[in-house]
């Protein structure tokens, strides 16, 4: 079970983006995802006319590893881990580890 998932409010614990606030738009792999408007990078993009793009500098947003990112925590409004509970019938629920409230998905 992934403890992060797609659509899930993070904040960006350590590098450049440190502190940032975004919502996971994809899962890469296992390991890494990709945060709205965190790791920006400035790629150069040749023109293609058969595809009708035109050449420049655009902005991309590239993957972050899962380690460097904590669940937002609305109810606090800071940073959480991530714990499983195991529900009556076999259910795994995430929960925040500080308040032991479910993840609402």
């Amino acid at each position: 079970m992934n403890k992060i998932r797609k659509g899930d409010q993070v904040i960006v614990l350590t590098g450049r983006d440190k502190g940032k606030r975004g919502t996971v738009t994809q899962r890469v792999d296992e390991e890494r995802i990709v945060v709205e408007g965190v790791n920006m990078v400035k790629k150069h993009v040749k023109p293609n006319p058969m595809k009708g793009t035109t050449g420049g500098v655009i902005d991309k947003t590239m993957s972050i590893h899962q380690s460097n990112v904590a669940i937002y925590n609305a109810s606090t409004g800071k940073a959480d881990r991530v714990g499983v509970k195991l529900l009556d019938g076999g259910k795994k629920v995430r929960v925040y580890k500080s308040s032991g409230e479910e993840i609402k998905a």
